[in-house]
């Protein structure tokens, strides 16, 4: 059976997401947050690039 290529489904058809521009700081490491490509709750953590990738592969591990 061959397959057939997916069309409109590539990464070349999405667009950048709008960032949101403020300013917060990181939960983790405290730095200062200017712009992020999301709507922060004001119940939710909020973390720098760094302390999320960490967050993240500590959460793969287990």
């Amino acid at each position: 059976m061959a397959f057939q290529k997916f069309e409109g489904g590539s990464k070349k058809d999405f667009s950048p997401r709008p960032m949101i521009k403020g300013n917060w700081k990181c939960s983790g490491c405290n730095v200062e947050i200017t712009e992020l490509p999301f709507e922060p709750a004001a119940d939710r953590p909020i973390y720098c690039r760094e302390c999320w990738s960490k967050k993240r592969a500590e959460k793969l591990e287990k």
